[in-house]
């Protein structure tokens, strides 16, 4: 008799995507450039026409990020009957950022978010946090989206894109529902570790074991996040308006208490805030293509 495999579901596995902006022809564009940002868990490709947005692509970085880079320039522009060779000019950032093959130049995710969030959210922004896969940045700019300061926590995934999605294999949710459901609590629990994934895990699974539901582990893993994230926006200095980029901006549970504790309403994105950092070098590419052809 033949044994039926059973896959498990991977909860921590958050959707890939791709999107063509309507009503935008590339064709008619002077410039068309693209940013590639490589992320340790996450890639983005932006492509822009005449530094608007035209297409993009948001997808799991692999094993190799050249491959990767490749694969998410290419899946932004399928269907649109634009190739990477008509590309002006094209920059790397992120984690992955040297192994873009066809970039030209390279920028730091830092400058791009900063760049990015402005793009996004306008140019009221002074204060930018990007959570990230494995890291997260408190930035400060100025109204140019230009950085003035930052700071970085890269020691630990606890605080992270990873980190949570470590959480949502631990308590079977899956990763795009974890904040709501963090939020289906009548009171707030006590936070968990907030020094280490590892030790913020093994609390957490302690307190499943002692009979606490799925929403109130996950309000005290989210409560433990917005703590080490508030610590790290003070200690850079948080100016109004204040925005999130990355993918855990979508994540209610963790902008819902930051907005709590920091008693600042962030700023609601025009658009998905996962491509800052690749919408920031794909302008950069622009200012560089204008500034090489002696447009600027």
């Amino acid at each position: 008799m033949a044994q039926t495999e059973v896959k498990m579901q991977e909860y921590w596995r958050w959707p890939e995507y791709r999107l063509t902006v309507p009503d935008r022809d590339w064709q008619k564009a002077k410039i068309i450039t693209a940013g590639v940002d490589i992320g340790s868990v996450g890639s983005k490709a932006a492509i822009l026409v005449d530094g608007e947005l035209y297409a993009y692509a948001a997808m799991r970085t692999g094993g190799v990020s050249e491959a990767t880079a490749i694969k998410a320039v290419n899946w932004a522009l399928e269907g649109t009957g634009l190739e990477v060779g008509k590309l002006h000019y094209v920059v790397g950032t992120g984690y992955g950022r040297v192994n873009v093959p066809f970039a030209k130049k390279t920028i730091t995710e830092i400058a791009c978010h900063a760049r990015g969030a402005h793009y996004i959210y306008g140019p009221t922004v002074r204060t930018v946090l990007d959570i990230g896969g494995q890291d997260c940045k408190a930035i400060r700019c100025d109204d140019k989206g230009k950085v003035v300061s930052f700071l970085m926590n890269d020691k630990c995934a606890a605080g992270t894109g990873r980190g949570l999605e470590v959480f949502a294999d631990l308590i079977s949710v899956p990763i795009q529902e974890l904040g709501k459901v963090s939020l289906n609590v009548d009171q707030e629990p006590q936070p968990v570790s907030n020094t280490c994934v590892i030790f913020a895990k093994a609390e957490s699974l302690a307190l499943l074991r002692q009979g606490w539901p799925k929403e109130k582990v996950a309000a005290a893993y989210h409560a433990a996040m917005a703590d080490r994230i508030v610590d790290l926006l003070t200690r850079v200095g948080i100016e109004k308006d204040f925005v999130v980029t990355g993918g855990v901006a979508k994540n209610m549970g963790v902008v819902e208490r930051l907005e709590r504790i920091l008693k600042i309403k962030p700023l609601e994105p025009k658009m998905d805030p996962i491509l800052a950092g690749a919408l920031g070098a794909g302008l950069f590419a622009k200012a560089l293509y204008e500034k090489e052809q002696g447009l600027r």
